[in-house]
């Protein structure tokens, strides 16, 4: 208490001061409308800049959150759409979902190896399993290869091994994808009849021959069409419609009648 004392008298006058430069600033604003008004303007303003940066950092530490809620209703919807349902005619007629999806958060990503994984927030425990398909809001992702009881890991179509089954969606003429390591943008898309021509923009489509999509899931779009008369076959290089470096929420496919048509494929090759 004595030294609080002894600074005060040592600096009596710095707070003398202030007393009287806050008691002659109260009587200017209380009786001068003019001062009075300006003060409740800034004052207003500081307090309105306070509460936007607020709401501007509670925004963004809740868009994660969002985003996973977001995910999360996508997939329901997808569950619902007339392409996740089969009808099977027998003795009586019913409907089935053949399709079912569940969302997922990407936490670890590559896309300039030449081997490139991703690995996700869901496992064994959340149905995801080994050949399951992979899709994002925009296109084809990978397949998934191998899953633990809470993460998966998914072979990126920017994998050298990676080849998927697709329909160019103008003429339903079948073709195959694959990547050629380098560019993450870009995929070739191989096996093209000679007799078809490709333009610019053309959509490329999951052919749905795979139990791993559904048919019609966005894959690319053609950005160079390579035209060989002496080939067999013609190629065409196209933009991948998912882009691989900003992934961010997944959705694995499970298709219900997966193990069936695997085992009709294995009794054909048996055979």
């Amino acid at each position: 208490m004595r030294f609080f004392l002894a600074f005060l008298i040592k600096n009596y006058f710095f707070f003398l001061f202030l007393l009287l430069e806050t008691a002659s600033l109260i009587v200017l604003f209380n009786y001068n409308h003019y001062h009075n008004s300006v003060a409740l303007q800034a004052t207003g303003d500081l307090t309105g800049s306070l509460t936007q940066f607020s709401d501007e950092v509670s925004d963004y530490f809740s868009l994660q959150e969002q985003n996973a809620n977001l995910a999360k209703e996508n997939a329901h919807l997808r569950n619902q759409l007339k392409s996740s349902v089969f009808i099977t005619d027998t003795n009586f007629f019913f409907v089935d979902s053949i399709y079912k999806y569940t969302a997922a958060e990407v936490i670890n990503n590559s896309v300039h190896r030449n081997a490139n994984y991703i690995v996700i927030n869901k496992g064994r425990k959340h149905g995801i399993e080994q050949d399951m398909g992979v899709i994002s809001e925009e296109g084809i992702v990978g397949v998934v290869t191998v899953a633990s009881e809470n993460y998966a890991a998914i072979m990126s179509m920017l994998h050298k091994d990676s080849k998927v089954s697709a329909m160019i969606k103008k003429n339903n003429q079948l073709a195959n994808i694959r990547w050629e390591t380098g560019d993450y943008r870009y995929g070739i898309l191989e096996d093209i009849p000679t007799h078809i021509e490709l333009q610019q923009g053309d959509t490329i489509i999951s052919s749905g021959y795979s139990f791993l999509y559904p048919k019609g899931i966005t894959i690319g779009y053609v950005d160079v069409y390579y035209d060989h008369e002496e080939a067999n076959l013609n190629k065409a290089r196209i933009r991948f419609a998912t882009d691989f470096n900003s992934l961010t929420h997944v959705y694995v496919i499970q298709n219900l009648a997966g193990e069936e048509i695997k085992k009709l494929q294995e009794e054909l090759l048996n055979d």
